[in-house]
C-alpha cells in the first residue's frame, strides 16, 4: 500500500472517494427520511459500494498488464451482453422511463453502460494494434457490427449521454492517433446531422433542447430543474452557506444527491469550493492524460488517453448541465454523485490508468537491467 502513496493520481482518487462520500452524506439525507425513515440509508450504501470500489481499484492495478492486453477486448462484448440483458423481462429494471439497469441479487443494480463507456477504450486501444492478437483474425465487417450493436441498445434504453460520450471519445482518439483530417471532417458532417435527427426527433429530447434555450419559457416544469440548480449556485455566494446547510435539496432541486449533486456542493462549498473540486477534477485528468504521453506502448497510449476523455466528458457534461451549459442530461458526477455502478466502474477504469503508470517502473527496470541479466547468463553458460 505504501508504494501507491507516492502516486498523486491514486491519493487524488482516494480523495475524491472521500469527498464523494461526504457529498452523498450531506445532499440525500432529508430525502433519506422521507423516503425511507433513515437519514443514512444512502449514505450507507454507498459507503458499501466505496468498499467495493476500493478493492475494485487496488485489484486492477494489479492485474498482469499483458493480460488486460490480450483479453480486455473481451469487457466490450461484456459489456454488450449487459446493455442487451437490459431488456430481458425479469431482469431490466425501468427508472424514470428508461431501461438501464439489471437487477442482481441482494436488492442490487448495476448500470452496463458504465462498462461499456470504459471497455470502448479497452476495445479501440486492441484495434490499433489488432495485427498482434486475436481480432486480426475477425473480419472488418464483424468488427464493425460488434461496434454498432451495443449503441443501437444504448438508444434503445435509451441512454444517449453514454452513447454521445463513447461517440466524443472514439472521434478524439481517432484524430490523436494520426487519422487523415479529411476522414475526420467527412465523419463530422456525418455525425452532426446525426445527432440533430436523434435529439429533435425524440420529444423529450427536443422539450430538454428548448428549455436549455429559454428555461424561463416554463419555469414550473421544462425549465425547473436548471432554474434550481441556477438559485442553489447563487445561494452559495463565494464561500458557500455551510456543509449540510443547503436549502436546493430540501425538495426544491430534483436528483439533489446524484445527477445535480454539484449544485448542493456549490450552495454549501461556494464559488471557492466549486473551483477546487473543478480544479481536483482537472487534475486528475491532467495525470491520466499525462501517463498517455509517456507510454511508449500503443496500447497503453491509447487506453489511458481514452479512459482520461471519458471521465473529463462526463465531468464536463454534467457540470455543464447543472450550470445551464448544456441541455438536462441524466448524467452522474463522477464520484461525488450517488451510485454504485459508477463508483465501481469508476474504480475500476482509474485501476487500469495506475496500472499503466505502474508499469513504467518495470519496463524502466527491464530496460536497465534485462541485457544486462542476459549477458550474464550467457557467460555463466
Amino acid at each position: 500500500m505504501l508504494r501507491y502513496l507516492s502516486s498523486s493520481l491514486f491519493l487524488a482518487i482516494i480523495t475524491l472517494l472521500g469527498i464523494g462520500l461526504v457529498q452523498v452524506y450531506s445532499s440525500s439525507f432529508i430525502f433519506a427520511i422521507e423516503s425511507y425513515g433513515d437519514g443514512l440509508f444512502f449514505f450507507k450504501r454507498q459507503l458499501i459500494f466505496a468498499f467495493i470500489a476500493f478493492a475494485v481499484l487496488i485489484g486492477t492495478i494489479h492485474i498482469p498488464f499483458r493480460y488486460i492486453q490480450k483479453y480486455g477486448w473481451a469487457l466490450w462484448f461484456l459489456a454488450t451482453l449487459g446493455v442487451m440483458a437490459t431488456f430481458v423481462p425479469g431482469i431490466g429494471v425501468r427508472v424514470g422511463g428508461a431501461i438501464r439497469w439489471l437487477q442482481l441479487p441482494l436488492g442490487i443494480r448495476f448500470e452496463p453502460g458504465e462498462l461499456l463507456k470504459i471497455s470502448f477504450s479497452v476495445w479501440f486501444a486492441s484495434l490499433l494494434v489488432r495485427q498482434e492478437n486475436a481480432l486480426s483474425k475477425v473480419k472488418w465487417y464483424w468488427l464493425l457490427l460488434a461496434m454498432i450493436v451495443p449503441l443501437v441498445f444504448l438508444l434503445k434504453q435509451p441512454d444517449f449521454g453514454t452513447f454521445a460520450i463513447i461517440m466524443m471519445v472514439g472521434v478524439t482518439l481517432l484524430f490523436a492517433f494520426g487519422l487523415q483530417w479529411k476522414y475526420i471532417i467527412a465523419a463530422m458532417c456525418a455525425l452532426v446531422p446525426a445527432f440533430y435527427f436523434l435529439v429533435m426527433s425524440v420529444p423529450y429530447r427536443r422539450a430538454r433542447v428548448l428549455a436549455f434555450l429559454d428555461p424561463w419559457s416554463d419555469p414550473a416544469q421544462k425549465g425547473f430543474q436548471v432554474i434550481q440548480s441556477m438559485l442553489s449556485f447563487h445561494s452559495g455566494g463565494l464561500t458557500g452557506v455551510g456543509l449540510g446547510q443547503g436549502q436546493g435539496k430540501l425538495f426544491f432541486l430534483p436528483e439533489a444527491h446524484t445527477d445535480f449533486t454539484l449544485a448542493v456542493f456549490g450552495e454549501e462549498m461556494g464559488f471557492i469550493g466549486f473551483l477546487m473540486i473543478l480544479a481536483l477534477y482537472g487534475f486528475v485528468v491532467f495525470r491520466g492524460i499525462q501517463i498517455a504521453v509517456k507510454a511508449e506502448d500503443t496500447f497503453k497510449k491509447s487506453l489511458a488517453l481514452g479512459l482520461s476523455v471519458t471521465f473529463a466528458l462526463s465531468v464536463f457534461i454534467n457540470a455543464g448541465v447543472v450550470m445551464g451549459l448544456l441541455p438536462t442530461k441524466g448524467l452522474t458526477l463522477p464520484f461525488l454523485s450517488y451510485g454504485g455502478s459508477s463508483l465501481v466502474s469508476l474504480c475500476f477504469m482509474f485501476g487500469l490508468i495506475l496500472n499503466i503508470e505502474n508499469s513504467f517502473e518495470e519496463d524502466k527496470f527491464s530496460r536497465r537491467f534485462g541485457s544486462r541479466w542476459t549477458t550474464s547468463k550467457v557467460k555463466n553458460s
